[in-house]
């Protein structure tokens, strides 16, 4: 038995299971249990409740989920945020025009009355997290099936959630750990007044595009700035032109202090989603199903949008948020499937899973408790896939078909219609058309027709007769003789969804008939009834799959009696620690750990898309103008790794050193190490992170916005 768990123990340290050095995304009410000691002895001169506290303002304090989807960082007093450019780029594009190109050329507000208000961004601080475990399980009673077990909790959630909020206008969550074994409430404050201060231009915020994305050396200047505004009262209020910059509980410190290798390096904010117990048989799907699909169908869509960007800037502009969205995780599939590949992810989970079934079936009761896990796991995955793949295909490439998103404004119409009472059609049609130029702004109906045909043929082509929607027998084959390019094209022309001016007409005088009939309504309708169909087919799997997950990361925790393993990240705050490091890719190849300007300048490629640079930038380098930014060793930093353990969610997220100061931001992780959600790799894993002093710098040397930097608080 002995022997066996040792081999066990080996083994899971080898393959990541136990935490090495800087893995790890942790939960900040467990740093100072777990993880305080560590990170002493890295270099940190901070205590945890400098970083985590319910009775104190704290660094907590100064962290935000900026949108829906990113990290940003309290800077000033005056509630001045910094995030990524690739975090800020919807908002920096809806205010774009051809007249005013913010992408393009940038924007600064000189004041606070210039600053842009942005109705659908806001920022949402952390208030507290506890563990509520017990009370979430407390109805949940052996042999429970999934269902009942998860209608249990669903109710003890919902129950916490409501009762955390009495008295206050807080937002709650309980959120799942470990696979659905722990529990903890989360409790917020969220903002929605939001205002646009200020953004390189992408020639300097997007520096390499989709050519440098998930690479290294970079030199992305990847930053923009926003400012949150509260009610006179300081608190949360609509936007206003009575509202004030928020006075923060607690702003960072900014640091200009030079970066050596070794220095310590501290990440605080709000990782997405890893996965980083799953098993092999989730891997395979991963790399035969998901990545393949979205890699192949995303590359033909994104062909056609930039070849009309190229050609034309006011395409450019309105398709470039949705291209940079598109393209991030195109490129990120690509590579992690080189990486689980190359670092031969699923014969290590295989290993490990092998050495699980021994360590289960050398006992009667473990046997009985998780001897299921693995093969429910199997037999889930397994049983799906058929179901996931058309799936993916349904959501990927109607996805890809904005005019058929479009026509789900006429499936909320049509039970008014249907109905016919004045009052609710008239209610019905008035919030559509408060809503049309919002819905068109960033649509060019020639795209999407180049791109519907591309996306309709696709499906037919590459999958099964069973899932397709009859719209293909029905009308594609039997009016258009089997062409796509003219059923398409007779939708675009005769669909009442095709143009604003159109669909406002259409609302002007609603007609049943002529909404039932619509081309694009019809065929939204047949796709809907393959897509729930698959959807139903597929969800027939989930029970066994989370029963399997729950008791496989159960068993895995159960193992290792140091019981340090971290949960999965879930869009919750993380903290995460590591040092300043350079990496190996590969034989003979050192890559040191900072880039500089004039690797920038090096890069330049005039009127390239991805490599152009401002004249202005290339000779403030020549000059070596570099103010009080640049490094004692006499160059301009731009970025610099480290070994922090990051993914999607984090960018944006501020990097700390040993005093909880502000040195720069994360926005990337290496290509070498892309498999990094699924199997973390020390070493290679690299974040990759703006210099701060090259966002100062670009700010006030390079911008003339020396005012917002007088805002910050900053130490030299």
């Amino acid at each position: 038995m002995k022997k066996i768990f040792s081999i066990l123990f080996i083994l899971l340290i080898s393959a990541g299971f136990k935490a090495k050095a800087d893995e790890g995304m942790w939960l900040l009410p467990l740093i100072d249990k777990l993880n305080v000691g560590k990170m002493t002895e890295l270099g940190l001169k901070l205590t945890a409740e400098d970083i985590y506290s319910i009775n104190k303002a704290c660094l907590k304090d100064a962290i935000v989920i900026f949108g829906g989807g990113c990290t940003g960082e309290i800077v000033s007093s005056q509630g001045l945020i910094l995030t990524n450019h690739h975090c800020g780029y919807g908002a920096i594009q809806s205010h774009s025009t051809v007249e005013h190109d913010y992408l393009k050329d940038g924007f600064w507000a000189k004041t606070k009355e210039e600053e842009l208000p942005n109705p659908n961004l806001s920022v949402t601080f952390l208030i507290s997290i506890e563990d509520v475990t017990s009370q979430v399980l407390a109805n949940v009673k052996e042999g429970m099936s999934e269902s009942e077990r998860t209608s249990a909790i669903s109710a003890a959630r919902t129950q916490i959630e409501s009762k955390a909020r009495e008295g206050n206008s807080y937002r709650t969550q309980v959120a799942a750990y470990y696979g659905g074994n722990d529990f903890y409430l989360l409790v917020y404050e969220r903002y929605t007044d939001v205002r646009f201060v200020g953004a390189p231009p992408s020639s300097i915020g997007k520096f390499g595009f989709d050519t440098d994305n998930w690479e290294w050396p970079r030199h992305t200047g990847d930053f923009s700035v926003f400012r949150v505004y509260s009610g006179p009262d300081g608190k949360p209020a609509p936007y206003s032109k009575e509202n004030i910059p928020l006075k923060p509980k607690y702003w960072l410190t900014t640091s200009l202090k030079d970066l050596n290798k070794g220095d310590y390096a501290m990440i605080l904010g709000y990782p997405g989603r890893t996965q980083r117990y799953y098993t092999s048989y989730e891997v395979d799907e991963i790399m035969k199903i998901t990545n393949p699909n979205r890699i192949k169908i995303r590359g033909i869509k994104q062909d056609i949008w930039m070849a009309d960007m190229m050609a034309d800037q006011k395409i450019n502009i309105q398709y470039a948020s949705k291209y940079s969205g598109s393209s991030n995780y195109w490129k990120y599939s690509i590579g992690q499937n080189n990486q689980l590949k190359n670092l031969n992810v699923i014969a290590k989970k295989a290993a490990i899973e092998n050495q699980f079934n021994s360590w289960v079936n050398a006992n009667s009761d473990r046997k009985a408790k998780y001897g299921e896990a693995l093969n429910m796991i199997k037999k889930s995955i397994e049983g799906r896939a058929e179901y996931m793949n058309a799936y993916q295909y349904l959501t990927e490439c109607i996805q890809g078909c904005e005019l058929l998103q479009f026509s789900q404004i006429g499936s909320r119409l049509l039970p008014a219609l249907k109905g016919g009472k004045t009052d609710e059609i008239a209610e019905a049609t008035k919030a559509i058309k408060e809503n049309l130029a919002e819905l068109y702004k960033d649509y060019s109906s020639p795209t999407d027709q180049k791109s519907t045909k591309a996306m309709l043929k696709l499906y037919r082509a590459d999958v099964p007769v069973k899932y397709h929607p009859d719209f293909y027998t029905t009308i594609v084959d039997k009016k258009f003789k089997g062409d796509i390019d003219k059923f398409v094209d007779n939708m675009f022309q005769k669909s009442i969804f095709a143009s604003e001016s159109k669909l406002k007409a259409f609302l002007d005088k609603p007609v049943l008939k002529v909404l039932e009939n619509d081309p694009v309504l019809v065929v939204f309708s047949s796709i809907s009834k393959v897509a729930q169909n698959v959807s139903a087919e597929r969800g027939k799997f989930d029970g066994d799959l989370l029963t399997g997950q729950r008791l496989w990361v159960a068993a895995l925790r159960e193992m290792i009696p140091e019981k340090t393993l971290y949960p999965d990240a879930n869009s919750t705050m993380r903290l995460t620690y590591g040092t300043i490091q350079d990496y190996d890719p590969k034989d003979a190849v050192t890559y040191k750990y900072y880039t500089t300007l004039q690797g920038v300048v090096d890069k330049y490629k005039p009127g390239d898309y991805e490599f152009d640079l401002p004249q202005r930038l290339i000779d403030l380098n020549n000059k070596k103008d570099f103010g009080r930014y640049a490094s004692p060793k006499g160059y301009m930093p731009v970025c610099f790794l480290t070994t922090n353990d990051i993914t999607g969610g984090n960018s944006g997220s501020p990097v700390l050193n040993a005093n909880g100061h502000l040195i720069g931001l994360a926005f990337d992780g290496n290509w070498e190490a892309m498999s990094g959600d699924v199997y973390y790799e020390p070493e290679l894993q690299r974040t990759i992170v703006v210099d701060i002093r090259y966002v100062l710098w670009t700010m006030d040397i390079y911008a003339g916005a020396k005012h917002l930097v007088d805002e910050m608080t900053i130490v030299e």
